[in-house]
């Protein structure tokens, strides 16, 4: 019996010190929760979007040796081509794989972070991301913010839309056009009568859908909004609005005058700025756009704003940097993030690249792009960070991001700036709406058919689909917002 009393002594110690030796090996590399070491280096997987350049890998070395240095961190950038991103994201979210931090925007940053796809990050942000806090234009924070959650990091920069007609300068200076003038889309057409009068080889607009006074709840095609003078406290269809009848109105009469493409309801060809014949265009302006769009034609542009700047929750959501609610260390994560939205050096490295290789820098600071960056390293700058700390171009004006601010503080804040519409309860009357959109909207929008005979046929179409159940939701959950904000 002693014997056997201390052959089971021994075991027992001998399997204690066994499942602490196990339990000790567990905690060299991680917490015990499935997070990773704080005292080991951790690789950062962080997805983005973007045609994969040749040159990730040779920049990513630079940036490692930084980060490692700064916040104990290595960074694994992968890029997903633009048209496959949203596909291959959504697959990796439902497989619940595990990565760190992810390009998102838009409708795809609500409704992945709804679904539980992204961390809340409205306590790192305050623990880890105090100085990238300090950063951001508080806009962004608030109307990026689901049920009072943060759930990513908006690309700081403009803050607002502006919608501007775009003119090809060679005409107007050629006609001795006031462009300054144009106050409504009724002002264009003495323009846009002497281009097809006088310069049949020119397209007098070359893609238009018209702006609208409204704050869409969903995509600008589909029929729920909020108008932004009035009332803004009711939902409405805007298909049966006096002004949706009275824009239309004025876009068949320029499509019957020859103005607007024949094809503008069915092409989807993409218009580029590069294209030298045509006269107007519609595009969403930033301080200095008109010298980029420049650049990029070849010629100069002309711009003419339609409205004030305004904050919709489409421009501070358009680009986002989110942290995987699968990641391993999202304090780390969050670690990197504030250090890419604060640090100069560090977000130029990541957008531009290696100095001396991909870009170069004179005696005032400002760069000129190498050959290697436009070969093997043109990232998309609007996606990757905080544009206030990057780098000017030689062409650049010295007030360039004084100019953004001042266009930031002038952005006036949309009615739903922060609300974000919970679908589920209509799924089904929406589905069966956007159809009736895909149906009707790209020939009314593009004035392609006469607004009195197709209107009243979009709208029972609406109707019998289902609209005013989506819109008295949508009513219901809006006063219940307002109420707690």
């Amino acid at each position: 019996m002693n014997k056997k009393f201390a052959f089971m002594i021994v075991l027992l110690f001998s399997l204690s010190a066994l499942l602490a030796a196990c339990g000790g090996d567990k905690s060299a590399n991680t917490s015990g929760s499935g997070k990773a070491d704080k005292n080991k280096p951790y690789e950062i997987m962080w997805y983005t979007i973007g045609t994969p350049q040749k040159d990730v890998d040779k920049v990513m070395e630079e940036v490692n040796k930084y980060t490692k240095e700064k916040i104990n961190a290595t960074v694994k950038l992968k890029q997903i081509d633009w048209g496959d991103y949203d596909q291959k994201m959504q697959l990796m979210i439902s497989s619940g794989e595990s990565f760190d931090i992810a390009y998102t925007g838009g409708g795809n940053y609500v409704l992945n972070a709804q679904k539980g796809a992204f961390k809340d990050l409205n306590e790192l942000l305050d623990t880890h991301g105090k100085e990238l806090k300090a950063t951001l234009d508080p806009a962004f924070i608030e109307g990026a913010k689901i049920n009072g959650k943060l759930y990513g990091i908006p690309s700081n920069k403009e803050v607002g839309q502006q919608s501007v007609y775009v003119f090809n300068k060679n005409l107007v200076d050629k006609y001795k056009m006031d462009i300054s003038s144009i106050n409504s889309l009724e002002d264009l057409e003495p323009l846009l009568k002497t281009v097809k009068k006088n310069e049949p080889d020119f397209t007098p607009i070359a893609t238009f859908k018209p702006y609208l006074p409204f704050d869409y709840v969903l995509e600008d095609e589909l029929p729920f909004a909020i108008p932004l003078e009035g009332n803004k406290n009711k939902v409405v269809n805007i298909f049966e609005s006096d002004i949706m009848m009275e824009t239309l109105k004025t876009m068949h009469k320029f499509y019957k005058a020859g103005y607007i493409k024949a094809d503008a309801a069915t092409s989807t060809d993409p218009w580029p700025l590069e294209v030298q014949n045509w006269f107007m265009r519609k595009e969403m302006y930033q301080p200095y756009a008109e010298l980029i769009w420049s650049r990029s034609a070849g010629y100069d542009v002309a711009v003419q704003p339609m409205h004030d700047p305004i904050t919709f929750n489409n421009s501070v959501t358009g680009a986002i940097q989110a942290i995987s609610a699968t990641s391993k260390n999202p304090e780390k994560a969050m670690e990197f993030l504030n250090l890419l939205n604060t640090d100069s050096y560090l977000r130029n490295l990541v957008d531009r690249g290696i100095e001396g290789v991909h870009y170069e820098e004179d005696a005032n600071g400002k760069i000129k792009d190498l050959p290697a960056r436009v070969e093997n390293y043109n990232m998309p700058t609007y996606s990757l960070g905080n544009h206030f700390i990057l780098k000017l171009y030689e062409n650049d004006p010295e007030d360039k991001w004084e100019a953004f601010k001042k266009f930031n503080d002038a952005s006036v804040e949309a009615p739903t700036l922060g609300f974000y519409f919970d679908t589920n309860p209509v799924r089904t009357e929406i589905a069966a709406i956007s159809n009736v959109a895909s149906e009707f909207a790209p020939a009314l929008l593009t004035g392609s058919v006469d607004p009195e005979v197709y209107l009243p046929k979009a709208n029972k179409k609406f109707k019998d689909a289902g609209l005013d159940k989506v819109l008295k939701e949508i009513q219901k959950q809006y006063d219940e917002w307002k109420k707690n904000n």
